[in-house]
């Protein structure tokens, strides 16, 4: 994926979850105005960042065909207790997209509806 297509990805995040520039900001560790450079595109996410766009996008993505879209930016924020009572976001931010990614899995297959 290209430098632009990250910063693509950046602007999907808020179309289809409904994400602001703060909950993006927070998700992949940047300051919220990185996050409005990015939708400007006067700069691109690269390295370590790029990566958290992405894993954030795959998530986003995945709750899209699971729960009512509109809903992704509130689950997002929402202590979960199958996250030890954590938010999604913020276990996103440490960097533990495989935790948000296996509690989705039992979403899709009905475990938590």
């Amino acid at each position: 994926m290209a430098a632009t297509a990250f910063a693509d990805e950046v602007v999907r995040l808020r179309q289809v979850g409904g994400l602001s520039d703060l909950q993006i900001s927070r998700a992949v560790g940047v300051a919220r105005s990185t996050v409005g450079a990015w939708l400007r595109r006067q700069r691109r996410p690269t390295g370590a960042r790029a990566e958290r766009v992405a894993e954030l996008s795959a998530i986003v993505d995945r709750l899209a065909r699971t729960i009512d879209p509109a809903y992704i930016s509130v689950w997002m924020s929402r202590p979960n207790e199958a996250l030890d009572d954590e938010k999604p976001l913020d276990v996103m931010a440490r960097g533990e997209y495989r935790r948000v990614a296996r509690l989705i899995s039992e979403l899709e297959s009905g475990v938590h509806s």
